[in-house]
């Protein structure tokens, strides 16, 4: 069923995407979900990833992060605390980033009591690595 679905995606600071494309697929806390024109109304929570969009002339992506996503009348919102194109990914920035979270595993993980931290920790790993891969798969 293909045929022209809308995407906006909006972060705290602007819509950062407004465009028409014919399937999208995007991180989801239980796993990866594609959409084509007719999908189902639905709303998931975002993981951390590539936002994949595949348009009639060129396909593309963008690194997003947390959030939700709304599926409704061919119409698919994102709105998400990060989203960044591959080329806008500061791949030294994130490398550094991924060493930070390491590093600070390493220490908390055997701390009593630090719990949080280390939640938070590995999210920013998390984080860091997805920049990495998004940014060096379309960098070719």
């Amino acid at each position: 069923m293909a045929g022209p679905i809308s995407l906006r995606v909006i972060t705290p600071e602007a819509v950062s995407l407004d465009t028409t494309c014919s399937s999208i697929s995007f991180p989801t806390t239980d796993g990866s979900v594609g959409v084509l024109k007719g999908h189902a109304p639905m709303v998931a929570a975002l993981g951390i990833g590539e936002l994949q969009i595949r348009g009639d002339s060129a396909d593309s992506a963008m690194f997003i992060a947390g959030g939700f996503a709304e599926v409704r009348d061919n119409v698919v919102r994102v709105v998400t605390d990060v989203s960044e194109p591959p080329t806008e990914i500061d791949v030294e920035r994130a490398s550094k980033a991924a060493e930070r979270a390491r590093a600070r595993l390493e220490t908390t993980e055997s701390a009593e009591g630090e719990h949080l931290d280390v939640l938070r920790a590995r999210a920013s790993l998390a984080r860091a690595i997805m920049r990495q891969q998004v940014a060096t798969k379309y960098r070719r």
